[in-house]
């Protein structure tokens, strides 16, 4: 890190920001493996909330390597980069007070814990949603044939194959894609976000 900088504080408190918005920034994380459903249900979730009139961005995990990530590849190094760029993003999304979206795989709880310390520390709210479903029935749905390349060895540190994933211990919300829809998933979030006063 550089030595000869200094933070500039602006002139808006996070208060003020917050009571002129009209809403808390949060980052919502959403964590699972591929195919589970994060992005599809982080997509619904987004246009859902900005229907409520709610200042909401979603951060996806493909969309992140075509530009900012683009410089990293997917062995562990390179994973613990994209989620420390990722939790540093979302946290000036959340004190902007933005609805954050993020949908990574997120394989390592070390990492996901470090984005929420990030968040802890400013004093922003982290959710943690795991999207679960078995590697069997990811496997079935695997829309972009990678599970199918990875089985044939095609391409290496895939996670769930050849690369581990860490489930979550303690998630906020825990949304089972083999057993609930989108729809059933995005009430489940939104009432989660009701209940605690976000939105």
């Amino acid at each position: 890190m550089a030595t000869n900088i200094t933070f500039h504080p602006g002139s808006v408190s996070a208060e003020e920001r917050s009571q002129l918005l009209n809403q808390k920034g949060i980052t919502i994380w959403f964590t699972g493996l591929s195919a589970s459903g994060k992005s599809t249900i982080a997509c619904a979730l987004e246009q859902h909330l900005l229907h409520l009139h709610k200042f909401t961005y979603r951060l996806d995990g493909d969309n992140i390597r075509f530009g900012l990530n683009k410089d990293l590849g997917f062995d562990e190094k390179s994973r613990n980069e994209n989620i420390r760029r990722i939790g540093e993003v979302s946290k000036l999304f959340a004190d902007a007070s933005c609805i954050a979206l993020t949908a990574f795989i997120s394989p390592y709880r070390a990492d996901r814990a470090v984005a929420r310390e990030l968040h802890e520390k400013a004093g922003l709210a982290f959710i943690e949603v795991f999207v679960d479903a078995p590697l069997h029935v990811v496997e079935q749905r695997d829309p972009k044939g990678l599970y199918k390349k990875a089985r044939a060895g095609e391409i290496k540190d895939f996670t769930g194959i050849s690369a581990p994933y860490e489930a979550p211990e303690n998630p906020e919300v825990h949304i089972k894609t083999d057993e609930c829809d989108v729809k059933e998933a995005v009430a489940r979030i939104t009432e989660y976000l009701t209940q605690k006063g976000f939105i």
